[in-house]
């Protein structure tokens, strides 16, 4: 084990990811420190409103001090946000300290003594506002890395789609056979890493069965010669698999993650095996990248009752 930091971005400054921090710090004893960049302001305003109390360490980003991280304190890179409500609605007034938040953590990350990054969830309408299409785009934007893989992990389970969030009428147009090959490179690194192990792949379809009535359909076109050719590089490959059954029970358990074509072909079956049991990996960064998987979720802003375990999955994960 090293005792090299985990960095949180604390993302959407009105989201229930605070809440989930102050409950994850209660319920998992993290072995590493943890630095969690966001505003000292909202943070005690949310502790106060939630009924959590912890001591806070501030760290000084240009010049941190490892050996007076405090792993019973909140180690906190204060960002300064202007506001007197613990709990407002999402807009774009949050968009500069977003920002501002993933610049001193990439600053820091940069500099390769830490463990990794986890994120908070951020609002793809107001912060991104078409400039990206996710955190995965925006990141990979930031570290100037052009191949990068979103898998929502877990040890049982997990699943990665080759496009994550577009329309659906623009899927066909962003596959590709270099697309698809690239894809499971970085996800056989990833688990060769990892675990040791070459991970058992299974590729779904496009379209419902993996046919169509008309000629040159994505099966034929792009989905089989990939898998053709990562075979003859020794893959453990298998597919095209239609969506609509792959997920059943008995053929589970002969694969270790599941690649589809789109972001919710491959999601939502997900959540509903799992529910929130899983966390957000983007592969292809400088460093690992986590997010626990849910978004804002501004409905439950300040009810105290969201669930921590993607958070804690997530934590544990860069535990090691």
């Amino acid at each position: 084990m090293n005792n090299k930091p985990i960095i949180i971005v604390a993302g959407e400054p009105y989201s229930v990811f605070l809440e989930i921090f102050f409950k994850s710090k209660k319920m998992v004893n993290v072995k590493k420190p943890v630095i969690l960049i966001t505003s000292k302001k909202l943070l005690l305003l949310q502790m106060k409103k939630l009924g959590f109390s912890f001591d806070i360490n501030i760290i000084n980003e240009k010049k941190i001090n490892y050996n007076l991280l405090d792993k019973k304190k909140i180690n906190l890179i204060d960002v300064k946000f202007k506001s007197d409500n613990a709990f407002d609605k999402i807009s774009e007034k949050s968009n500069h300290f977003i920002n501002e938040s993933f610049n001193i953590a990439l600053k820091i990350l940069k500099k390769k003594n830490c463990s990794g990054l986890i994120n908070g969830p951020i609002s793809k309408r107001h912060f991104l506002k078409g400039k990206s299409l996710g955190i995965t785009e925006y990141l990979s934007k930031k570290t100037k890395k052009d191949n990068v893989a979103m898998i929502i992990f877990n040890k049982k389970l997990s699943v990665s789609p080759i496009t994550t969030h577009l329309a659906l009428k623009n899927v066909n147009k962003n596959i590709s056979k270099k697309k698809i090959c690239t894809h499971i490179e970085l996800i056989n690194e990833f688990y060769k890493k990892n675990f040791k192990k070459k991970p058992r792949i299974a590729i779904t379809g496009l379209n419902p069965h993996c046919e169509s009535n008309f000629n040159n359909c994505e099966e034929d076109k792009v989905i089989i010669p990939a898998i053709k050719k990562l075979k003859t590089k020794n893959y453990k490959v298998e597919g095209p698999f239609p969506a609509d059954t792959i997920f059943m029970q008995e053929h589970l358990k002969k694969f270790d993650i599941i690649v589809g074509m789109y972001h919710d072909q491959v999601l939502t079956p997900m959540k509903a095996l799992f529910g929130f049991d899983a966390i957000n990996i983007t592969l292809g960064l400088p460093f690992i990248r986590i997010s626990p998987d849910h978004g804002p979720n501004s409905s439950m802003l300040g009810k105290n009752s969201s669930n921590p375990k993607s958070l804690i999955e997530a934590l544990k994960f860069l535990d090691k």
